[in-house]
């Protein structure tokens, strides 16, 4: 849900009934959102075992960075130590879930939720099996067809992901995420996507970026999403110089820092060296002054001396860096 429809519903529930807020999202947007009534005794059960699975989320995500500290002074729980106390504190919440679910069987909200839980706990096939329930109950609620398309888009099989992506996107075309994974499920699996629609490796890659496009404008300050966006055009060959800059541009154009900025400096260079724009290369490395930066600006600059040396060769970019 998108931070439009989020504002809308705080506002509404504060002096509005379910029924009523429901109907009028619905008028404003086209999109249908069931809106639960707060007070029903089920609701505040299933609420609460949402806070008690964020706990627990909360509480091992701590341990395990607590661990990561103590593991380098030498110190900390061994691997196994470590993961029978995470599944000791999982498990009342997997009880939880179960006991809630034999009790009310036809609650779509909570499957989707458990299915969330077990996937972060690894276990997919039965997040599996509570996405799709959640799906046969409620055909209509697009996370459902989100969260598989996500879990085929990483096992299979991908062509489903596909489907489920656009039917998402056709139940809320109002969320930005959706379109952010199918724009890069299918610039990952081109091929798939190339016998899947039809077309040809560069449609794949419009078709891509035309859903990355839909993505930014409905987040438009999402500087993680531009940067995704942007470094799209490193995997295209022929390399789309302009068109990658333009993306730059607009990612330095919402960066919210100097770091941000800083690292799409960095991207400059790395594809103006690639377009034998050196001396534009070297004015951007010489931008990037933050020593977090220094091993890939090191690394650009033995680049770019090597390629001032010889011809530029467009379809053989600069080593990977990451920010």
């Amino acid at each position: 849900m998108n931070d439009l429809l989020i504002g809308l519903l705080g506002a509404l529930l504060a002096t509005n009934q379910p029924a009523v807020v429901s109907n009028l999202v619905l008028k404003t947007t086209g999109v249908f959102v069931s809106v639960p009534d707060p007070n029903d005794p089920v609701e505040k059960e299933y609420r609460k075992l949402l806070d008690d699975d964020d706990a627990a989320q909360a509480e091992v995500d701590r341990w395990i960075q607590e661990n990561q500290r103590f593991a380098e002074k030498g110190g900390g729980l061994s691997h196994d130590e470590l993961r029978q106390r995470i599944e000791a504190r999982f498990a009342p919440v997997r009880k939880a879930y179960e006991d809630f679910i034999q009790r009310h069987p036809d609650h779509a909200r909570v499957r989707l939720a458990y299915g969330s839980f077990l996937n972060d706990i690894r276990d997919e096939n039965g997040a599996e099996i509570q996405w799709d329930k959640a799906r046969e109950l409620d055909p209509k609620n697009p996370a459902a067809w989100n969260n598989l398309a996500n879990l085929y888009g990483h096992r299979g099989p991908v062509k489903k992901a596909f489907e489920y992506y656009a039917k998402a996107i056709e139940l809320n075309p109002l969320e930005p995420v959706y379109y952010h994974n199918f724009g890069t499920t299918v610039y990952l699996f081109r091929k798939d996507a190339m016998e899947f629609y039809g077309i040809s490796e560069q449609q794949v890659f419009d078709k891509a970026l035309e859903l990355y496009r839909k993505a930014l404008k409905l987040d438009p300050n999402n500087f993680p999403l531009a940067t995704d966006v942007a470094q799209t055009y490193y995997g295209i060959k022929p390399m789309r110089t302009e068109a990658a800059l333009k993306a730059w541009d607009y990612a330095l154009k919402i960066a919210g820092d100097e770091i941000e900025r800083q690292g799409v400096y960095l991207h400059y260079a790395r594809i103006k060296i690639n377009a034998g724009r050196f001396e534009e290369a070297r004015q951007h490395l010489n931008a990037v002054t933050n020593a977090m930066y220094d091993v890939v600006k090191n690394r650009l600059l033995r680049t770019l001396a090597e390629r001032e040396t010889k011809p530029a060769d467009t379809n053989s970019p600069p080593p990977a860096q990451t920010q």
